[in-house]
């Protein structure tokens, strides 16, 4: 199945001269979306995950189907604000801004090999503030995968050494 045919372009969103990249069509199909989370399952099978985890929001929607099939935790990487317990937490910059990722403080344990999840890699500034918030928090970032890369914004060379694992690229 060509899953790339399931993202729509949204011209000039969220501002004028970008292209956004719209998975909402893709989520709406469920052979779509089966295929997508099916093709992270097979990938990561067998490989040693002791907790996966996503950051706010979109990344929720592949993860926790992902966490579910693979029978592991599932750790939120949530905004200032939205965790009820103690947490570590990590500020980057935005192209347009800053932004802060939080965990709580027992959300891994020591040594965990976690599995990042994300719908969309870009410019890797929000998955590598994710990394970095996971080893802060104790953990082994075993891998990232997204459902979709813009390989133009070079992201995926910002969480080198990481493994990046993409099911669409554009």
């Amino acid at each position: 199945m060509n899953l790339a045919a399931f993202i729509r372009d949204v011209p000039d969103f969220p501002k004028p001269g970008i292209v956004f990249k719209d998975i909402t069509p893709l989520l709406a199909n469920p052979n779509a979306f089966h295929e997508a989370i099916g093709r992270m399952l097979e990938h990561y099978q067998g490989q040693r995950i002791d907790a996966i985890a996503a950051a706010e929001a979109r990344g929720f929607l592949f993860a926790a189907p992902l966490a579910y099939l693979m029978w592991k935790p599932l750790v939120p990487l949530r905004k200032p604000g939205k965790l009820p317990y103690t947490t570590h937490k990590k500020q980057y910059d935005l192209e347009y801004g800053s932004a802060e990722l939080h965990v709580h403080i027992d959300g891994f344990h020591a040594g965990a090999n976690v599995l990042l999840i994300d719908d969309l890699l870009a410019t890797g500034g929000t998955l590598a503030a994710a990394c970095d918030l996971i080893e802060q928090a104790g953990g082994n970032v075993a891998g990232c995968a997204v459902l979709v890369e813009l390989t133009f914004l070079k992201g995926r060379e910002r969480l080198r050494p990481r493994e990046v694992f993409s099911l669409i690229e554009f």
